[in-house]
């Protein structure tokens, strides 16, 4: 096993390499940089040659990407154009906040999706079955922005249950468990938002899983056998109907880290997803380049973890 993982670090080098090229190119493809995304009216031309030699943007781009590595591979990921600050302390600053609401999401979809999906599977066809299958689908097809818009609408404004957005409110100063009590109110909405959007995708994995599994005959064996139903579904059948969501759960890894671009928007949450959506937009490359390799960084890991998690789960499969 160490072995294997040893070799999979190794062979992450040369993919990061790829991936920090690609990157590279296609932010130098786009049109415009930093100071033309500024759209200040009273720049003057001068002004700008200077500000692009002050940010390192007057030189070629293949000596700004080996420049961009040299500092990267030195835990050095520039200063952001917009914060005026390390990128590694903007990163710092917003993404715990995303990792709140997206690890909340994850425990909430993952438990509501398994039980959901192993009972659709077992009453097959069933009136609940049919149910769970128009919601997955009606689930998928609605966009983020129209949930997230009908829950402040009907939620927050009509019902006044819970706050429009924000991750604090404003003045209140709380400090202890009523600053704790604060962010999960303002948490709640965009929460459920995710939840609602997430379950359905992984509902049907667990239910097609399981639809599998529960046709093997081992299942037939243990039910022949006189076991009670519960214990042939969530003993004998559970755990292999869960090897096909393992491969998501790796990319689990990197949504953890990654933010809600749409829904931190909606719900004013302060994010990492609104501050990447704002680098791009401003032409901020320490930023954008920074964050971005840090989730292919996730990525990666993400995938080796999948594995490492399938052939634990399966004793069949040997890691090599």
């Amino acid at each position: 096993m160490s072995q294997y993982i040893i070799r999979r670090l190794l062979q992450m080098i040369p993919t990061l390499i790829g991936i920090s090229i690609i990157v590279f190119a296609i932010s130098q493809m786009v049109p415009g940089d930093y100071i033309t995304a500024s759209q200040n009216p009273n720049m003057t031309a001068e002004r700008a040659d200077q500000l692009r030699a002050i940010y390192g943007l007057d030189k070629p781009p293949v000596q700004q990407y080996f420049i961009w590595v040299k500092n990267m591979l030195t835990g050095n990921l520039g200063d952001s154009f917009q914060h005026k600050m390390p990128v590694t302390e903007v990163i710092n600053t917003y993404v715990w906040n995303s990792f709140i609401i997206a690890f909340v999401t994850m425990i909430l979809s993952w438990t509501i999706a398994a039980f959901v999906g192993v009972f659709s599977a077992q009453f097959q066809y069933s009136f609940f079955d049919k149910v769970v299958t128009l919601l997955v689908f009606l689930l998928m097809s609605l966009p983020s922005f129209f949930i997230g818009l009908l829950a402040i609408k009907y939620i927050a404004l009509d019902l006044k249950l819970f706050p429009t957005g924000g991750m604090t409110t404003a003045g209140l100063n709380a400090g202890g468990f009523a600053y704790i009590k604060d962010v999960v109110e303002h948490m709640f909405l965009p929460v459920v938002v995710m939840t609602t959007l997430t379950v359905g995708g992984l509902t049907r994995y667990f239910r097609t899983g399981m639809l599998e599994v529960i046709r093997q005959d081992y299942i037939r064996t243990a039910r022949a056998k006189g076991l009670q139903e519960r214990t042939v579904i969530f003993k004998h059948a559970f755990r292999n109907a869960l090897l096909p969501a393992i491969t998501l759960l790796g990319f689990e890894l990197p949504g953890l880290f990654g933010g809600a671009m749409i829904l931190e928007r909606v719900f004013a949450w302060p994010g990492i997803g609104q501050i990447y959506l704002a680098s791009i937009n401003m032409r901020d490359y320490p930023l954008m380049l920074g964050f971005t390799m840090f989730l292919a960084v996730l990525t990666l890991l993400g995938n080796l973890i999948s594995d490492i998690l399938y052939g634990v789960a399966d004793p069949r499969i040997r890691l090599k």
